[in-house]
């Protein structure tokens, strides 16, 4: 992968004792002292415009500094949004360590998980999720289950590869899915604005770039019609918020990232037809955007959820290519090395026949499709 431009800040206890959700904006939001209450977001800030009169939320927002918040709450913080003084202090020893690590890597000249795991104490928040207020994810309803158990990825344990199919769209380098493409991971997560008359254009430094339409009475895609980012369409809503509506989002690629904290494992969650997003992006400050998202899937969750976070300017950060697997010699490799194995346990009297190496994609019942033990 690389190494980030933006070195990982060292955050002083004084700092963070000032309670303040990002200390280096000037206008984040105040930590209320009732710790078990989430305030609304501030519209006192009037950001500057475009020369054709909109709100200006031109710039480079990297998330790194989100990268550890879980999108659920930790059990330990109980019915709490926010983070107590002791807690948020107690982090500063994992920066302390991370940065010996960073300091190693430069002067050996290496770049190793150092770098790709990059972290930032400070933020007082115990989790993304603001609805439901318990801070965990709504349940799945039953067709939710049913169809999270027939999704494939290389995250899945003990699962067996026989053709394409088998991989996710983020194991094939097609997108992280939608949502998820707006939340962080572990590293490359630049996110670039840009701004036309009638139009903003989201950059993803990992996998993608949305183009939103923005005004009234934009028409809405056909329901046949379907992409991976979904249809989105923009309007001004006040003077400091975009407010974007997606529909016609294309099945298959999982909403929620399994390597985004707090998140369900095996990148197996299904997205249906009837799935809808609303984000609002609040500029709150010159430096700040707060961002929330609400989703929305009958088919799959028992109740949509909404997150919120707060996004940090950072000019000096730089994109650099993500290459995700290069050569794209992967998915064939897995597929070489599974059938392979099979093989094996077939010589050895653990399958019922012999698998293929010519094989096409397997039909749904065939049991060598579905893994060994699953």
């Amino acid at each position: 992968m690389k190494r980030q431009a933006k070195t990982v800040l060292k955050i002083s206890l004084a700092a963070m004792s000032a309670a303040l959700l990002l200390p280096a904006s000037g206008a984040a939001q105040q930590v209320p002292d009732d710790l078990t209450t989430m305030p609304a977001v501030s519209d006192a800030y009037q950001p500057a415009t475009t020369p054709w009169g909109d709100p200006d939320l031109r710039g480079t927002w990297p998330i790194n500094d989100i990268a550890e918040l879980p999108v659920s709450r930790p059990a330990q913080y109980g019915n709490r949004f926010w983070k107590t003084e002791a807690e948020i202090a107690a982090e500063q020893g994992r920066v302390e360590q991370l940065e010996e690590a960073y300091s190693s890597e430069d002067e050996e000249g290496t770049i190793g998980l150092g770098h790709w795991i990059e972290y930032e104490a400070g933020s007082r928040r115990t989790s993304m999720l603001i609805d439901p207020a318990d801070g965990k994810l709504p349940a799945f309803t039953q067709q939710g289950i049913h169809d999270a158990a027939e999704m494939r990825a290389t995250w899945v344990p003990g699962q067996t590869f026989d053709w394409v199919t088998d991989f996710d769209s983020w194991d094939r380098c097609w997108t992280r899915g939608f949502p998820a493409s707006m939340l962080p991971f572990r590293y490359n997560n630049g996110i670039r604005i840009f701004q036309a008359p009638g139009y903003v254009v989201i950059t993803l430094e990992m996998l993608g770039t949305r183009i939103i339409p923005v005004g009234d009475d934009l028409e809405q895609w056909p329901a046949a019609m379907m992409g991976m980012f979904g249809q989105s369409r923009g309007r001004w809503e006040d003077h400091n918020t975009l407010v974007v509506e997606t529909t016609n989002m294309q099945p298959g690629a999982s909403p929620l990232n399994m390597a985004t904290r707090g998140v369900p494992p095996n990148n197996t969650i299904p997205t249906s037809r009837q799935a809808t997003t609303v984000e609002r992006f609040h500029m709150v400050g010159p430096d700040t955007i707060t961002y929330e998202l609400t989703y929305s899937d009958p088919v799959v969750w028992q109740a949509p959820f909404t997150l919120r976070v707060d996004w940090t300017r950072d000019e000096e950060y730089e994109f650099y290519e993500y290459a995700c697997h290069e050569g794209n010699v992967q998915v064939r490799n897995y597929i070489t090395a599974s059938r392979a194995q099979r093989e094996q346990e077939y010589q050895r009297g653990r399958m019922v026949e012999p698998v293929d190496p010519d094989a096409g994609p397997p039909p749904a019942t065939d049991p060598a499709s579905r893994g060994v033990g699953n």
